[in-house]
């Protein structure tokens, strides 16, 4: 069925996976935090972008819950396509006209990670891997 190295590089994949997903939830974590200690502050700049104030805190609560799901990995590739949603629209809204470097380079990045993430999950020691179906043998 699997030799040595098949196992070794699924494993090393799943390794990969695994820094992907905790990277991406600490990244968006933090985004999340940030958000809720200047909630005033964010609710008027997404008003200034046109968009209703009570976006900012539903932004925030995806942000920070949404990584810290990532980080236990559950519901991982659902989490992932959310934080697509978050940063394309972020693209579009706050870094209009902005350069790429120095403008949405990084949302870039973080869109190739959670992109891999929705499409490969991540089971290496992830809650989501407890709920997983047992192949019958």
């Amino acid at each position: 069925m699997y030799n040595n190295n098949n196992y070794s590089q699924t494993r090393n994949m799943e390794i990969g996976l695994l820094i992907t997903r905790l990277v991406l939830g600490l990244i968006f974590m933090a985004h999340g935090v940030v958000k809720f200690q200047g909630m005033e502050g964010t609710e008027s700049f997404f008003v200034s972008l046109g968009l209703p104030g009570f976006m900012a805190t539903l932004v925030a609560l995806a942000e920070f819950f949404g990584g810290l799901l990532l980080i236990i990995g559950l519901f991982t590739r659902w989490i992932s396509i959310i934080f697509v949603i978050i940063l394309v629209a972020a693209i579009f809204t706050a870094k209009t006209g902005a350069p790429f470097v120095g403008g949405y380079e990084l949302d870039i990045a973080l869109i190739g990670m959670a992109l891999t993430l929705a499409v490969a999950g991540s089971r290496y020691v992830a809650v989501d891997s407890l709920f997983r179906r047992r192949s019958r043998r």
